[in-house]
């Protein structure tokens, strides 16, 4: 199954380490992060379930809840969620899913159809393209994805600032320019009139070309 921005998240249940869930029933009215990793106890992946669980309090602010997942059984997660407590100062409190025979994998796009195995019998370097984020909305549909490498670790902080842009611009007509930050300057879009613009922005904005007007971020 082929994923693109706006495609309906793929439904499925699943067992996790807080027991089995409904995707779909599991977001309810929140916006939701998905991440996979292709094994447990991998170096590159430890770093980053304890970011996320640094950054927990954040996702909250944002009514957004936070799912990982990992080829291998849900009983192995227990274990490395003493390694990455131990090792990164966090102890992961959200849900991991079990993904031992590569079902949501593959449901996501992230193995080929046609992978076979399981878990016991496959590598980190067999499921390298299980590296992949997905920011959901409450809607169920797919808002933005990332895909990293195993050896390049993510970063988080910007998943974070994805997701303010995301939800800013889904309350709001607006567009963010390059590297922007909670609280700076938008962008109108050329879909918004003058006129429209005029109503909505009465403090005025910046033009810097007909296409390209700067104005500060509306407040919530």
């Amino acid at each position: 199954m082929s994923l693109r921005l706006n495609s309906t998240a793929p439904n499925f249940t699943a067992e996790t380490t807080q027991g089995m869930i409904d995707f779909h029933e599991w977001i309810g009215s929140h916006w939701a992060i998905l991440f996979s990793h292709p094994k447990d106890f991998t170096p590159v992946c430890t770093t980053e379930l304890g970011y996320v669980a640094k950054l927990l309090p954040e996702f909250a602010k944002r009514n957004t809840k936070v799912i990982g997942l990992s080829v291998d059984p849900v009983a192995n997660h227990a274990r490395w969620a003493d390694d990455i407590k131990e090792t990164q100062g966090y102890a992961v409190t959200f849900p991991m899913i079990g993904d031992t025979d590569l079902t949501v994998a593959k449901l996501y796009d992230m193995l080929p159809e046609e992978a076979d195995g399981d878990a016991s019998g496959r590598t980190a370097a067999d499921n390298a393209t299980v590296r992949s984020v997905f920011i959901i909305g409450p809607d169920k549909k797919i808002k933005a994805t990332l895909t990293y490498p195993m050896t390049t670790g993510r970063n988080f902080d910007e998943v974070l600032r994805l997701l303010d842009s995301i939800q800013l611009t889904a309350k709001h007509t607006v567009a963010t320019p390059v590297n922007w930050k909670n609280g700076e300057d938008v962008i109108i879009p050329p879909s918004v009139s003058d006129d429209v613009a005029k109503a909505k922005y009465p403090d005025g904005w910046k033009t810097l070309k007909p296409y390209l007007r700067v104005v500060a971020q509306p407040a919530d």
